[in-house]
């Protein structure tokens, strides 16, 4: 479908490693709501979707430039009716492969199929660890045990599980419990990542942001409980930047080991990359995954540390955190080349830091969820499943 182009750096860049992983968004479509969601205020719709053949050519294409580790994600990928084939193809292609899934809209057939289609391993989110909590977070009524249920097929399929625990205010008490669960659900890693605030999170910051006494006992049990349960349990963390000293590495560095593919075909940097508006994104139904990785003008924009401003261009640090997330920047101080204002030599560190404190302290009201009503998006995901058993 596409021709091999001359992947040759422009002059003025080192030329990058190839890329190691890429996130395929294969819809925006979710049957859940939830407050935190990453994904664009604005989402795709389904008729603007890569189709089967447009996505088997970006996992062919992904494969010949390097990419080991391919994760299916969404909104949910089980919206996706030919989600088994892409798995499919995608293992056959010699590609890791990795399920990014709320478990509504997976039949126990349809996950004994993704693993007789070489599926290697499923990331399954959790709100929470009590029911009405876990689908209040989610919007979505039912939910909490209908992923009780998924991870019991995935023990039995065979298939290793991650458990993507996102932690905010409401719910940062019970990450002992959390961790406890993923133990009991067979769980080989947990991926515990506080709120960031992005997107529909930042329309509802006072519900979500944590404390900075919570921050600090979070951290301190994930401390003790990676010493705890080592060789049991691995554990992710991503721990709060807003109460920060220092910005994280966001993605390794800008355009350094990892690309997103959007429901229709942009090709990112990183998953909120279309945030910051000069830069204009290719689409793989025009270029090459290969040409967008190389010598595109937006993968090429915060590589190295040319573009770097003061204090990061002098800073010891640039090569640890990369000056911090371009996005956040964007989002922050107006300036994608800013420092991130996490970072306490930011000059907007301290606005930062005082906003953190007093949405922190803010009693939380109710959220703002993104999408239909939940009676609606309950009643569309029973119409799934019923549909997948046919």
């Amino acid at each position: 479908m596409t021709a091999p182009l001359d992947t040759s750096a422009p002059a003025s860049k080192p030329r990058p490693a190839p890329p190691i992983a890429l996130l395929a968004e294969l819809t925006h479509r979710c049957p859940l709501a939830c407050p935190y969601c990453s994904n664009p205020l604005i989402l795709t719709n389904a008729a603007e979707e890569l189709t089967t053949f447009e996505w088997t050519d970006v996992f062919q294409q992904a494969a010949d430039l390097g990419v080991l580790h391919l994760h299916l994600s969404g909104g949910e990928p089980a919206v996706r009716r030919d989600l088994v084939a892409l798995a499919q193809n995608a293992s056959e292609r010699g590609l890791y492969t990795n399920l990014i899934t709320s478990g509504i809209g997976l039949t126990e057939r349809r996950v004994r199929e993704l693993a007789d289609a070489g599926l290697d391993h499923v990331q399954l989110s959790i709100q929470g660890v009590r029911p009405a909590d876990a689908d209040r977070y989610a919007g979505y009524e039912g939910g909490y045990d209908r992923k009780m249920t998924v991870a019991g097929w995935l023990a039995d399929a065979g298939l290793p599980l991650t458990v993507n625990a996102v932690c905010h205010k409401q719910n940062m008490g019970d990450i002992g419990a959390m961790l406890e669960l993923a133990i009991r659900l067979g769980a080989r890693r947990i991926e515990i990542a506080t709120v960031q605030f992005h997107g529909w999170a930042e329309k509802n910051r006072q519900s979500l942001m944590p404390t900075r006494a919570q921050v600090i006992e979070t951290n301190a049990i994930v401390a003790a409980a990676r010493a705890r349960l080592k060789g049991t349990l691995v554990i992710d963390y991503v721990p709060a930047d807003h109460h920060s000293r220092f910005p994280k590495a966001c993605m390794g560095g800008w355009g350094s080991s990892g690309l997103n593919v959007t429901p229709s075909g942009r090709l990112l940097p990183c998953h909120a990359a279309e945030t910051i508006p000069h830069l204009t994104f290719e689409n793989v139904r025009d270029t090459p995954l290969a040409a967008i990785w190389y010598d595109s003008a937006a993968f090429n924009a915060y590589r190295g540390d040319d573009w770097m401003q003061e204090p990061c261009r002098s800073c010891s640090r640039k090569p640890i955190d990369h000056g911090g997330c371009r996005c956040q920047a964007m989002a922050l101080a107006g300036d994608a080349a800013a420092t991130d204002p996490v970072c306490v030599y930011s000059p907007l560190h301290a606005t930062l830091a005082d906003a953190a404190e007093t949405d922190g302290n803010a009693k939380p009201g109710a959220f703002v969820y993104r999408g239909r009503p939940a009676v609606e998006r309950t009643t569309a995901a029973a119409r799934m499943v019923a549909q997948e058993k046919l």
